[in-house]
């Protein structure tokens, strides 16, 4: 744990937005308490203990928007699924949960698991009973009858519009704070075709004014082009996987502002591993690939908002994988700096969340230390130094 205080002392700041040099930072009572000039400051910093920045780059925590804490990225995605126990879900989202924090992630976002387990997980994170990120589950994934999850046991089928409204509700009874609806078919499930449309706009419509109504935010998984332009259109914060783009959705996503949650890492773990990943899903992850990269560059150029989700738990996709989602979008044309915001400020504005993302004074003390500038070379983000979670040290250690 930390001392009472705690002060980062002529540091890079990157603080989820801009970059500055030569800043310090304190921390007190698991909050941000100033933030400036190294050079100016305030009294109160010399009480505290000095974290020597002087080349090193301090960050907020990252955020994962999208991750499967009850899977630990077995080859075969739907066994594993079949096999879970709420005892062994919570067991397993307990253990990931720490690996999360060892790779500089402070937030995740849970998009589907078996019953309410990653809920109360999450609840038990915020009550202290357990060391991890700060957790928003969405408990099951809503997909259609045999539509994509089906087979998994993280997704409950629903069809029509009024079903869908009342599977919402009861997912928020259940403890969800966030909510996850399928729109297209996906890599994982076999006799479905990745680009297969699924719900029907009214369907996606009445489950995003639910959601919304009760200050869920909402995701759509969504592959194909028809899927991803009828959830944008539904009023979805943010479209996972997002692979097929054309003028008409980056269009209509920057005009609403939808997030573009890529999750580059679950289609490499799948294509990486092709030899151990059943067959089906592999040609589909390939094919899906070819879109993705295109998406990507269109996205970008577009100007679309990204945010950092990498499907973790999925086959060869470990949790934690943040970093290296970041070095992903970044391989694939995306600044540093943009890939650094996507995980850090706008994970938070997408999410709802007004305490991290940033570092600002008044904030929580989400923050992670690095040697090196992540903004010059995004690899430094493989080795965080130090993080803190609410002021608290959770991986690394204070210097001497």
């Amino acid at each position: 744990m930390t001392p009472v205080a705690v002060y980062v002392s002529d540091v890079t700041l990157f603080d989820g937005r801009t970059v500055r040099t030569k800043q310090g930072v304190l921390v007190a009572d698991g909050t941000i308490g100033w933030v400036g000039a190294h050079a100016r400051a305030p009294r109160i910093a010399r009480a505290a203990h000095e974290e020597p920045g002087a080349g090193r780059t301090l960050s907020p925590g990252l955020i994962d928007v999208h991750v499967h804490l009850q899977f630990d990225g077995l080859a075969d995605f739907a066994a594993e699924g079949r096999a879970l126990t709420p005892a062994s879900a919570a067991l397993k989202a307990a253990a990931n949960l720490r690996r999360h924090l060892e790779h500089g992630v402070t937030t995740v976002r849970d998009l589907g698991g078996i019953a309410a387990v990653s809920c109360d997980v999450g609840m038990e994170v915020e009550r202290g009973t357990i060391p991890g990120p700060r957790v928003l589950a969405a408990g099951h994934a809503l997909t259609i009858t045999g539509g994509h999850g089906h087979n998994v046991g993280f997704a409950r089928e629903v069809d029509g519009a009024d079903a869908v409204r009342r599977a919402v509700r009861e997912e928020i009874r259940a403890g969800a704070t966030a909510i996850k609806m399928i729109a297209t078919g996906g890599v994982l499930t076999p006799g479905i075709g990745a680009t297969f449309t699924a719900f029907t706009p009214e369907e996606l419509e009445a489950g995003v004014d639910e959601a919304h109504s009760w200050g869920r935010r909402v995701a759509a998984h969504a592959i194909g082009a028809d899927g991803i332009l009828a959830s944008v259109r539904a009023g979805v914060d943010s479209v996972e996987h997002c692979n097929e783009m054309t003028a008409e959705i980056a269009a209509e996503m920057r005009a609403r502002g939808t997030y573009r949650s890529p999750t580059i890492c679950a289609l490499r773990g799948i294509i990486d591993h092709a030899d151990e990943v059943p067959e089906y899903a592999v040609a589909k992850a390939r094919e899906v690939e070819l879109a993705a990269r295109d998406a990507q560059r269109r996205a970008i150029r577009a100007g679309i908002r990204h945010v950092c989700g990498t499907d973790a738990g999925t086959p060869f996709n470990p949790h934690g994988s943040a970093p290296r989602e970041l070095m992903y979008m970044v391989a694939w044309g995306m600044t540093p700096l943009k890939a650094m915001q996507a995980a850090t400020a706008n994970g938070a504005a997408m999410l709802g969340l007004d305490d991290v993302g940033t570092i600002e004074v008044g904030r929580r003390a989400d923050l992670v230390l690095y040697d090196g500038n992540p903004i010059e070379a995004i690899e430094q983000v493989l080795t965080p130094r130090l993080v803190l979670s609410a002021g608290d040290v959770v991986a690394g250690e204070l210097s001497p």
